[in-house]
């Protein structure tokens, strides 16, 4: 069942890519990518975490308001694209890990910085 549950996760997130990229035109969800997906055992819930490219405050609320107003129209294309017995449930999440991934090479060039200077 795991195994179906992971394949079913990659094809949402393919088909949610596509469905942003295409279908929604509001001009916040431009630039959101999506990194991965959540869904729970019983495929009624998924957790679709995304990225965008800036780090501001104000632009991470636009995104995420602009998710939240098209989840509707993304869980309505995802039913036409997937066959499944019920389209989960869809939560849009921002996915931290990036931001924390630049925060370490920031930290690893800082100490590399002060390593250069001590010599």
């Amino acid at each position: 069942m795991k195994h179906r549950i992971g394949r079913v996760e990659q094809e949402i997130q393919r088909e949610v890519n596509d469905i942003l990229l295409k279908r929604v035109r509001d001009p916040r969800v431009d630039g959101v990518t999506i990194t991965g997906v959540e869904l729970t055992g019983d495929l009624q819930h998924a957790k679709i975490f995304y990225s965008i490219l800036s780090n501001k405050a104000s632009d991470v609320e636009k995104a995420q308001a602009g998710l939240d107003k098209a989840t509707g129209l993304v869980r309505k294309e995802l039913g036409g694209r997937l066959s499944l017995y019920k389209t989960p449930d869809l939560t849009f999440v921002q996915d931290e890990s990036v931001r924390y991934g630049e925060r370490i090479d920031q930290l690893i060039r800082q100490l590399d910085a002060e390593k250069k200077d001590q010599d």
